[in-house]
């Protein structure tokens, strides 16, 4: 059976200071930008006043993952025996596979890092979109109490579905699993672990995600989130690349809180454009 390559576990590097937030004065968006962002704050806004809601949403089980490649079928079924998992039996082939490439990392960088995984504490995930990887943090970490945080909560889907409707469906049968709609600069809660997948940390994502840049402000958000980490706690953040790994570094340092070390994926389960780095902080 194929086995993945070996990791090395990287101690942090040196990093630029972050780039300037929306709300410096040195920032300067094009008009492009400004115009595309205006178009999607008309939509955020018209969402989250109307607030559409039909019910929770399940999507059909694929049943069996088929056409995949070997050193795919080897991760997965390594996966499913040490957690337990089958997500094939709840959902499509894409969220299906992209739970396993998310349980794939977490399970490969705490391996890595040679950490003990914190779990029966309080979890909070920020910006989990409609939290399609509930099940993966609840079998990872077993924790007490699970919340995906996200500040779009009603966006419309093809479906005629919401992202609320979405989510319900996502945390169905999962205990002490919630979803909240908040920005979570406002969230006032001490956890022990926070964990943020590919959070904005540059204005372009935030637009090809069709959000205003009015939501875009990673100094408070950093600022935040060592705010509600409990003494002790961990951030566990995995960014695009080592390049948008160094700029939400320099947040997390701006923001008071203390590297534990970066790992980078050398074989992702599903190929991505950049390798995704994981990185720990702590306050």
């Amino acid at each position: 059976m194929p086995t993945t390559p070996p990791v090395t576990f990287h101690a942090p590097r040196p990093v630029q200071a972050p780039a300037p937030s929306p709300s410096s004065p040195n920032h300067r968006y094009s008009l492009g930008q400004r115009c595309r962002s205006l178009y999607h704050a008309l939509w955020f806004g018209l969402s989250e006043r109307i607030r559409w809601s039909r019910k929770p949403y399940h999507e059909v089980p694929v049943g069996r993952l088929t056409d995949l490649e070997t050193g795919q079928s080897a991760c997965i079924e390594s996966l499913q025996a040490h957690y337990g998992v089958c997500f094939e039996s709840r959902y499509g082939r894409h969220t299906s596979l992209a739970n396993y490439a998310y349980l794939d990392l977490l399970d490969q960088a705490w391996a890595a890092a040679d950490r003990p995984v914190p779990t029966g504490g309080l979890v909070t995930d920020v910006g989990c979109a409609n939290f399609w990887y509930a099940q993966t943090l609840h079998r990872f970490f077993r924790p007490a109490k699970l919340t995906g945080v996200d500040v779009e909560g009603y966006r419309l889907y093809p479906t005629g579905y919401s992202r609320y409707d979405a989510a319900a469906g996502y945390v169905a049968d999962l205990p002490q699993t919630s979803f909240v709609t908040v920005d979570y600069c406002e969230m006032d809660e001490q956890v022990d672990v926070i964990t943020a997948w590919f959070p904005f940390v540059t204005p372009t994502p935030v637009l090809a995600w069709r959000l205003p840049l009015t939501v875009f402000s990673p100094e408070r958000l950093f600022a935040s989130i060592a705010r509600n980490l409990a003494a002790g706690g961990t951030l566990f953040m995995v960014n695009q690349g080592t390049d948008e790994a160094d700029v939400a570094a320099g947040y997390c340092r701006q923001a008071g809180l203390r590297s534990q070390g970066c790992w980078v994926h050398p074989r992702p389960l599903r190929p991505r454009p950049h390798p995704p780095v994981a990185s720990w902080w702590t306050t």
